[in-house]
């Protein structure tokens, strides 16, 4: 009965991370990272299938081989993030909230400029 629940997250979050290709700011691979994990708690054809995936499968075994982020995935991170933070900006939004995303966009891209690249 539990693997329906892993099921359902790995799911939905490689819907959100296909759905992440098609939208300009929805990243796909954390999406598509947190699918191959869910689908290894109980789904293991999912697993298979994510890891051998021509596009995504490097990254996910490169995650879990040690954290490791390719530059130009962080380079497009900073972008686009980068990208948002000049719309909201530029919006009608509250100041305060255009802060604390901001703050918080601020320190994921910190986070990700940390994570180890992989060394070819």
């Amino acid at each position: 009965m539990v693997a329906i629940y892993w099921r359902i997250l790995a799911s939905l979050s490689l819907i959100t991370g296909f759905i992440g290709v098609l939208l300009p700011g929805l990243p796909t691979v954390p999406f598509i990272l947190v699918a191959a994990w869910a689908s290894s708690k109980g789904w293991p054809r999912l697993e298979n299938y994510l890891l051998g995936h021509p596009k995504f499968g490097d990254d996910i075994r490169q995650w879990r081989g040690g954290g490791y982020v390719r530059r130009r995935a962080k380079y497009m991170a900073t972008l686009l993030i980068g990208l948002s933070m000049l719309l909201l900006w530029m919006s009608q939004a509250n100041s305060w909230l255009a802060i604390i995303v901001t703050l918080i966009c601020t320190f994921v891209l910190l986070w990700l400029w940390l994570r180890p690249e992989p060394q070819h």
